[in-house]
Parts: structure tokens; sequence; C-alpha cells
């Protein structure tokens, strides 16, 4: 079926977000690509970060709420010796290690990481999307307004130290929801006492779906015929179909 408003088309695209879009644009510009009539993602990336979107078409949008509770696995890159007031490169810088700063060895990296392993609590960071009487945090923050934010209740299952180059290591974060990276890296580095942000970021799996299944935005765009590339509703992942959908629906 055909309209002005795009076909309707049910499934999960898995999309390969590039970097200096936000979550929403990429979605925009995919939604378009398929000629698809409604379409929604499940679970935002900063326009600085890559990585895996989870696009639900049609039908499938139904998944967005299961999914917003999926765990999440990063690949991100720490730039050490500063910290900004965003929690990456996007921020200014507030703090700075002195100029004796040679970066941290690997033996100090490895105890600051390991404080995060588990159940810990995490305060969420003032660039953000929560919402306080009715604005997003990240709108007083650029106002220069901070604040009081109630810590939360976060599970890192892994976190592994990838490498480390002196003032540069690369992490691998599995998480639940809730966790934000940016903040992950701030606290790290003043563990280590030299302070720390994110310089990239890389969503490599939410839930049972895998960067690597995933198109890229450009690729997807100059395809003939791009809604090959959904996954349909009777061949996702068991566990993932709400109720409501019953196997009549699906088929």
């Amino acid at each position: 079926m055909v309209s002005r408003r795009g076909q309707v088309l049910d499934g999960v695209l898995l999309l390969d977000k590039p970097e200096g879009l936000s979550s929403n644009h990429a979605l925009q510009r995919a939604k378009r690509a398929l000629d698809a009539r409604k379409a929604g993602h499940t679970g935002t990336l900063d326009p600085f970060a890559t990585g895996l979107l989870v696009c639900c078409l049609g039908r499938a949008t139904k998944l967005s709420a299961a999914m917003l509770n999926a765990d999440k696995v990063y690949h991100a890159t720490l730039g050490l010796g500063e910290e900004t007031d965003t929690g990456d490169l996007t921020g200014h810088i507030v703090f700075q290690a002195p100029e004796s700063f040679q970066g941290v060895d690997s033996d100090e990296l490895e105890r600051a990481v390991a404080s995060f392993r588990g159940q810990i609590e995490q305060v969420p960071p003032m660039y953000s999307a929560l919402k306080r009487d009715g604005k997003p945090l990240y709108e007083y923050a650029r106002q220069g307004i901070e604040l009081d934010r109630p810590a939360r209740t976060i599970t890192i299952h892994k976190l592994e130290v990838l490498s480390l180059n002196g003032r540069q290591a690369e992490i691998m974060v599995h998480c639940s929801k809730g966790t934000y990276i940016r903040t992950l890296a701030q606290d790290i580095g003043r563990l280590l006492g030299c302070g720390a942000h994110l310089t990239a970021l890389r969503r490599t799996q939410v839930g049972p779906f895998l960067l690597r299944d995933a198109i890229g935005l450009e690729t997807l765009q100059t395809m003939p015929e791009p809604q090959t590339t959904l996954i349909a509703l009777n061949a996702l992942p068991a566990g993932l179909l709400p109720a409501t959908l019953t196997q009549k629906e699906e088929l």
C-alpha cells in the first residue's frame, strides 16, 4: 500500500548511525529512504556518537518500550587529562591535569575501572534529556544552571580496557538501561585524579541486536530496494514481540 505519506512497512531496521547526525535526523533520513509511513527508534545516540540505532517501523514500533529497557554495549575512547562540562569532546574544558601529566599506566587504569563494575550509583549529567519541571536538563545547563540530580542505580555487567596509550584509553562497556557513558568516563577520570572525557563512542549492541548486522545510512540511501534490509516481525528474536501482536498479526 503506497500513499503520499509513504508505504505501510512493518519491521526492524538495524542502522549504523554516522557521526554528526542526531538520532532523530538519522531516523528521518532512513524513513525517507525506505518510503515508510511510521518509524521510531529505541534509544538515542549523541550526534558525535556512532553505531547501532534500532529503528522500528509500523507495528514494530510496539517493540520500542522493550528495547529501551535492553542492555547495551559500547566501545568508548577516553581522553585522559581533561574534563569537560558535557563529559565529551563537544564541551568546554573545566579541569586540566598539571602540565607534568604524562598519562596513566595500565595498573592505575585497571584499578580505577574495577571500581565501576557491578551495581553502582550514577548521577545523570546536566547535559541530558532528562526533564525537570517539563524542561530537559540540558536547557538549564546551557543557561549555566546546575540542579541537584538524584543518583540512579545502574549495572555495569562488563567493563574492559581494550587499549591504553598514555593519554588515551579505549574501553568496552556492557551496561544496563539508563547508563550514561559520558558520566562513566568523567567518573573514571575523577577517580584517577587526572580528569577524562569521551572523544569517541560507538554502540555495538542493543539487546539481541548487533552492529555487525546493521547497514550504513549512505548505503541504505543508494539501494534500489532498501526495504529488503528490514527484519520482519516473524523473524525477530523470541520474546521481543508484545502480547498485543498475535501470531496471526505477525504473519
